[in-house]
């Protein structure tokens, strides 16, 4: 149960904010002289809508920078409001309409807004609502668990448009590091994959790509998400044993979770409990849930699959126990990336598993199977190539979709597997190509 502590108020003279959101904008402008990266989500942000356009995701994965971009680009004046500021903290509610007058004495008249980090401005919802009714375009970001469809659906009452930002994906990797993605020839395909190798081990939070203590860094932001994000806002009173178990289905990801089996391992009384943290962490984007395909709604509702929504999630962090297990690591490079292309075309991603075969993943729409394909960082051993191709068989004999991609770290290949077509390809050629 979310649990609202009202923050100690802060009165703000008009002089002192109009001093704060002039230095914003001074920061805000100083962007358009970095290099960005340019974000596919960016196509997602409709700013002719009535509604809000809300941006979630993991902290640090660049929700400001897409909407500075989006903003940006279209080449109209607009306000801007930084609230994750320590002089901002605490701002009175009244006060909004002081800061919306010296935002109109800042930019003059504009019909776009950028509001970031607003979740702990009390009363947020209303101000947002009173800014879509003047007609004006409301961009806003918000940190993970604290703002989330629940309280947008009940807030802004459909009022508002979600759009899911997630960490670099390769080719945002490979446009940030200059590598040439399209050039065939021996060096270029050297250097690609030499930057995959790197991509795989570091991940894609952006701010990675500039700092040497990775660990520290990780350690810090999931410290940040598990304590400021999800343990205050819940109330959650048993602090040890959430990280704990945080933790550990990093460290063991991707993996089927059993809610029971982690009851008992962790001496949680309830398997309810064990539940609603596993759900707290999705809904902070720290992991990211992947259902089992059934044409059963029961089964499809148990044993959920889960997976870091980065790689640095698995052991960057600090007293982290998790193995480098290549194929872990790539399989959830797979998952990072079918998922924000799911959420471009309205598909849905699920895994396969029976008795005789498994299968990593299935794209489909609706109860329509698209593609089977199974991930696997090494096949030259030849019983380990057997079971891969006899999961994707299984899979599309089950499903009676014939589209099957085999996703390997370097190998490449075309065959004949029992009549059907079998496309083995490298995952850093795979997610170029579907970029």
């Amino acid at each position: 149960m979310y649990i609202f502590v009202p923050m100690e108020q802060t009165i703000i003279s008009k002089r002192d904010l109009e001093t704060i959101l002039l230095e914003q904008k001074g920061e805000l402008l100083s962007k358009s002289e970095e290099t960005l990266c340019s974000r596919k989500e960016e196509a997602l942000i409709d700013l002719a809508s009535p509604q809000a356009q809300v941006v979630i995701g993991v902290r640090r994965s660049g929700k400001s920078t897409l909407c500075f971009q989006t903003l940006h680009h279209i080449g109209e004046p607009f306000a801007y409001i930084d609230f994750d500021d320590e002089r901002l903290s605490g701002i009175s509610t009244a006060q909004l309409n002081d800061m919306l007058e010296v935002l109109y004495k800042i930019y003059g008249s504009f019909k776009y807004i950028f509001l970031d980090e607003i979740q702990d401005v009390e009363a947020w919802p209303l101000f947002v609502n009173r800014l879509l009714r003047q007609k004006i375009h409301v961009l806003l970001t918000g940190s993970n668990a604290k703002l989330l469809s629940s309280d947008l659906a009940t807030h802004l009452t459909g009022r508002s448009s979600e759009v899911s930002l997630y960490p670099f994906s390769f080719a945002e990797y490979c446009e940030m590091k200059g590598v040439d993605v399209a050039t065939r020839t021996t060096e270029k395909i050297g250097v690609r994959r030499a930057a995959f190798d790197d991509f795989m081990e570091q991940g894609g939070f952006p701010e990675l790509m500039q700092i040497k203590n990775r660990k520290q860094y990780v350690s810090n932001l999931v410290d940040n998400i598990l304590k400021r994000d999800i343990e205050q806002r819940y109330n959650i009173s048993y602090k040890a044993g959430f990280e704990a178990l945080a933790n550990h289905l990093l460290n063991v990801s991707p993996t089927i979770v059993t809610a029971k089996a982690l009851a008992e391992a962790f001496s949680f009384k309830s398997i309810h409990t064990v539940t609603n943290y596993i759900n707290y962490l999705k809904q902070a984007y720290v992991l990211i849930g992947v259902k089992k395909y059934s044409a059963k709604s029961k089964l499809r509702a148990v044993q959920e699959k889960v997976y870091a929504v980065d790689v640095a999630l698995m052991n960057q962090r600090e007293d982290a126990f998790a193995g480098d297990n290549l194929g872990w690591r790539l399989e959830t490079l797979v998952l990072n990336h079918l998922v924000r292309r799911c959420k471009m075309d309205g598909t849905d991603v699920c895994y396969f598993h029976e008795r005789y075969g498994e299968c990593d993943f299935l794209v489909c729409a609706g109860n329509r199977v698209l593609q089977c394909i199974q991930v696997s960082y090494d096949i030259s051993n030849e019983k380990t190539r057997k079971r891969e191709v006899g999961g994707l068989l299984r899979a599309s004999e089950r499903t009676g979709c014939d589209h099957l991609l085999l996703l390997t770290d370097h190998h490449y290949e075309e065959f004949d597997g029992n009549g059907k077509k079998i496309k083995i390809q490298p995952v850093y050629e795979w997610a170029l190509e579907n970029n």
